[in-house]
């Protein structure tokens, strides 16, 4: 395990620890799934069954939170639109984004919890299986329109392509970037930023555990 994810891991932990867990009569949640063939999101379902029947897939291994929607709370910050987040990174995420709002740093929207299979092996049929870190209410995107999501995109250059969001421009207004004041925020709870992801995807909205 790396030295980052052994830092999250143990931020989590201690949340978990001294938050008592309450006794869920049922898990609830509406999710999807994204097919890589249609390069859109398909099989729109609502899941409920016994809270006791969360199966490993359905619960993050890291930080205990799950899929369900009895596990995430509504975060009003003004003037951001409410959000949802795990209950279990409440504590730490609200007063640091509160603090970026009143010190009027270019924080314009905050998206957190939305269940869906995005990650993970692709099926028979193009479906991906795992669900995505947002469907824990463990990440979040920040500023979508000033910070895309792009592929293509190993290093960024003229060669990156738009998928998602509005475009990034370094020193644009709402743009993130390892400089960013909410970046190394971020950074300080334990939620790494998905601009310096390795791979073909560059993700500059995104914050979360791991940065995927």
């Amino acid at each position: 395990m790396t030295k980052i994810l052994m830092t999250v891991v143990i931020s989590f932990t201690s949340l978990i620890t001294a938050l008592p867990l309450q006794a869920q009569a049922t898990c609830t949640y509406q999710t999807y799934t994204w097919n890589t063939f249609e390069k859109k999101a398909v099989n729109f379902q609502t899941v409920q069954h016994a809270y006791f029947q969360v199966s490993d897939a359905e619960r993050d291994e890291y930080t205990g939170c799950t899929v369900c929607e009895e596990d995430q709370v509504e975060i009003e910050i003004v003037p951001l639109a409410p959000f949802k987040i795990c209950r279990y990174l409440a504590p730490e995420l609200v007063p640091i984004l509160r603090e970026l709002v009143a010190s009027s740093e270019p924080l314009y929207t905050v998206v957190g919890y939305r269940v869906g299979k995005t990650r993970g092996k692709i099926d028979s049929d193009g479906n991906r299986t795992i669900f995505s870190n947002h469907s824990y209410g463990i990440s979040i995107d920040i500023n979508q329109q000033q910070n895309g999501l792009y592929d293509n995109c190993v290093e960024f250059d003229q060669s990156c392509r738009l998928i998602r969001g509005g475009e990034w421009e370094l020193g644009q207004r709402g743009s993130l970037s390892e400089e960013s004041i909410i970046v190394r925020a971020m950074g300080e709870i334990g939620l790494q930023w998905g601009g310096r992801i390795k791979g073909k995807q560059k993700d500059f909205m995104h914050f979360s555990p791991t940065g995927y």
